[in-house]
Formats: C-alpha cells, sequence, structure tokens
C-alpha cells in the first residue's frame, strides 16, 4: 500500500506525537504513522490527503484552504532542495532511516520551516524539534 500525503504533512509527520483536531484524526494519524514505520512508501498529492481524511466532513476544513496549498508549496520546495529531488504531485518516496534523520535534522536547524509559519502547531513542534523528537510515533 502507499500512503497519500501532501507535500507540507512530510513536515508534520515528523513531529507528530499524537495530538491532534480531534479523537477521528488522531486515531486516523496512528495508523498512517503505523504504516509510515512499516516502510509503506509515499505518494504525492495535491490537496487534502490521507491525513486531511477525518476533517473533510467539517462545514469548511482547513485542509481546503489556499494557506494549506501555500504550505504544500514552501514544503515541497525546501524538501525537495534537502532531498536533491523535485518533490511534486505524483512523486514517491520512502522514509527510510537515513532520510528521516536528515529531515529532523534540517527541520531543526530551521532550513525547512517556512512553511511552518502561522500555522497553529507550530509551537508544539518547535518543542518536538528541541527535545529531540521524543515521543514522536513516526
Amino acid at each position: 500500500m502507499t500512503v497519500r500525503l501532501r507535500a507540507h504533512h512530510l513536515l508534520c509527520l515528523l513531529t507528530y506525537v499524537g495530538k491532534g483536531y480531534s479523537a477521528a484524526f488522531i486515531a486516523n494519524y496512528d495508523g498512517i504513522a503505523e504504516r509510515l514505520r512499516r516502510g509503506e512508501d509515499i505518494l504525492i498529492v495535491s490537496g487534502p490527503d490521507d491525513i486531511c481524511a477525518p476533517l473533510l466532513g467539517e462545514p469548511e476544513p482547513h485542509c481546503l484552504r489556499e494557506s494549506a496549498a501555500e504550505r504544500d508549496r514552501l514544503a515541497a520546495r525546501d524538501v525537495g532542495k534537502l532531498l536533491a529531488r523535485p518533490i511534486r504531485v505524483g512523486a514517491r518516496l520512502s522514509l527510510d532511516t537515513a532520510t528521516l534523520a536528515s529531515m529532523r535534522t534540517a527541520f531543526s536547524a530551521g532550513l525547512t520551516r517556512e512553511a511552518c509559519q502561522d500555522c497553529e502547531w507550530a509551537g508544539l513542534c518547535t518543542t518536538v524539534a528541541i527535545n529531540t523528537y521524543r515521543d514522536t510515533r513516526v
């Protein structure tokens, strides 16, 4: 199987510690984290992805807003530079140990955080990074 992710979720998964918008959101994200730990690959998609799924029933899900698309654009650019490959819709990648470590090092150094500006979770993600990604689920 393949996990469908929008580009900015490549950053979000680095600091996921089991917190989220609702119990359904967390349960879904925990399942995705487990799939990624088992080595499933990632397919980059445009718009709502597997992580967004529980939010799509809301009246105005934030995952459909232009701000989410802009986060995708910025994250794709920065992660693409880091991994030395284009991150665009249709790209596939896997999160082996070395790639995950490299992405976390860059995130901690602020090299891939432009997409995180104005995100309500930025403070939590900073705390997780400062605490050396302790208790992350991916």
